[in-house]
């Protein structure tokens, strides 16, 4: 069934997504210290990261949509936390937004998915880091029951200065 405009809904990402979700990463790429990439990505470069994700599993990926057309306000992630195999039942947790859909609650609404979904997976932990300062990501990840275990200072450089990485856990259902 179509969605009506105004009306958001959260599914997951397609290969139909990678355009937008280019541009939108690319924002942040360009614009923000959010994320320590510094050079955009074409959707090619971009295509194995969207491959890496599946439906179902513990690696997702979420996109929130609006409107007949599926505008895409936002995405959200679980990726693997470190390659070696102990490592397997905890994921890293990452949302964005698209530009001019901050403040909607698109967030949330991502979170509450991704959670979700994650509950039944063989999933342990989540862990995310914020580049500092980000209040809005702050309140949004104590929201959903994320402690702090620490800040890297002057962890990265873009734009000519250094930046702190807070990061983040919090306790899922799994193992």
């Amino acid at each position: 069934m179509p969605s009506q405009p105004g009306e958001v809904q959260v599914r997951p990402g397609t290969q139909a997504d990678l355009g937008a979700l280019t541009e939108l990463y690319n924002h942040y790429v360009r614009e923000t210290a959010i994320t320590f990439d510094v050079t955009p990505f074409t959707p090619q470069e971009r295509r194995r990261w969207l491959l890496s994700y599946s439906e179902d599993g513990p690696y997702r990926l979420l996109v929130a949509t609006e409107g007949p057309e599926s505008r895409i306000l936002g995405y959200a992630t679980s990726s693997p936390f470190h390659a070696k195999a102990a490592y397997s039942t905890s994921v890293e947790v990452s949302v964005y937004c698209a530009p001019g859909a901050a403040g909607r609650g698109i967030g949330t609404l991502l979170y509450e998915a991704l959670f979700e979904a994650l509950a039944a997976e063989d999933v342990h932990r989540a862990y995310a880091g914020v580049t500092e300062p980000n209040p809005a990501s702050d309140r949004l990840h104590r929201r959903f029951g994320f402690s702090v275990v620490g800040t890297y200072r002057e962890v990265g450089r873009k734009f000519g200065r250094y930046w702190d990485v807070t990061h983040y856990e919090r306790t899922l259902g799994g193992a």
